[in-house]
């Protein structure tokens, strides 16, 4: 992975700016061999025993083999949009390839968080056919809308079943994203999917899996994990820099370093759906 990706660390010394994903791992354990770098066993995430991401400088371990150099500056238009591949945008892809999304398929994506509204951006670019996001806010429904979900489903729970259901004849959706991790979103996956369908998992679930039984008897996929940011950059940045992805309308604030916690706390009360940080 070293030396496949080149020397970032020279780049950064160069002045070019270099892009971290979220979490950083040392490229040659047998996990990242296998292009899943966010199960290093010598790596982590940012912040406990490493240094957080919001600073104005940063110590980076195994640097060459996290950081991922851009052509670009910090002056450049495109900037956001690169910086979403950091995390979500790579996550809400990484969920929408793990549900098996392809051209013709239809996918539900629950929650209007910026990983899942890049999980419906992600399903426009693998070509769903219809894709439903169960959002009840405006704005982010909005952002979903020009993301290219086909349709909004603004309800919660059971009617946010039988809405599915409604929209797709009855059969359920070939796979429902779950970006929320609730107990409720679960069960509204589960009842929303078809037979036969998948549910992928991604962010920090928290929520019982289904029975071994109704997953057996309705031959259920149950997929997800950390998705490997590292690996996804890579094969993304170009779409990202010519313009055929574009994530930064998830960025509708921008703070100062000072302001972080005001950033969290607009993220907290959903007033803001990711905040992107300058350091002048």
């Amino acid at each position: 992975m070293v030396e496949e990706l080149g020397n970032a660390v020279e780049n950064f010394r160069r002045g070019q700016l270099v892009l971290a994903p979220f979490m950083w791992a040392d490229g040659t354990c047998t996990a990242c061999r296998k292009g899943l770098p966010t199960s290093c066993a010598d790596g982590a995430m940012w912040g406990g025993s490493s240094d957080g991401g919001q600073g104005e400088a940063v110590r980076v371990p195994y640097a060459d083999a996290t950081l991922i150099a851009l052509p670009m500056t910090a002056e450049d238009e495109r900037l956001p949009s690169v910086l979403a591949l950091a995390d979500v945008m790579s996550t809400g892809h990484y969920a929408i390839g793990n549900a098996g999304t392809g051209p013709g398929s239809t996918v539900a994506v629950i929650g209007d968080g910026a990983v899942g509204l890049c999980a419906v951006l992600a399903a426009r670019a693998a070509g769903a056919a219809e894709i439903l996001l169960l959002s009840r806010h405006e704005l982010r429904a909005r952002v979903g809308q020009k993301f290219g979900a086909t349709e909004t489903v603004p309800d919660r729970g059971a009617d946010a079943v039988a809405r599915v259901r409604e929209l797709t004849a009855g059969h359920g959706v070939d796979a429902v994203v779950d970006c929320v991790g609730t107990q409720e979103a679960m069960d509204t996956a589960v009842g929303a999917v078809r037979d036969g369908g998948t549910v992928a998992l991604v962010g920090a679930p928290h929520a019982a899996l289904p029975g071994a039984e109704q997953v057996f008897l309705r031959n259920l996929k149950i997929t997800g994990g950390l998705a490997p940011a590292r690996v996804i950059i890579p094969r993304l940045i170009d779409r990202v820099l010519d313009g055929r992805i574009d994530s930064s309308p998830v960025f509708d604030l921008t703070v100062g370093l000072e302001a972080v916690p005001e950033a969290y706390r607009q993220m907290d009360n959903r007033t803001a759906i990711k905040a992107l940080i300058r350091i002048s």
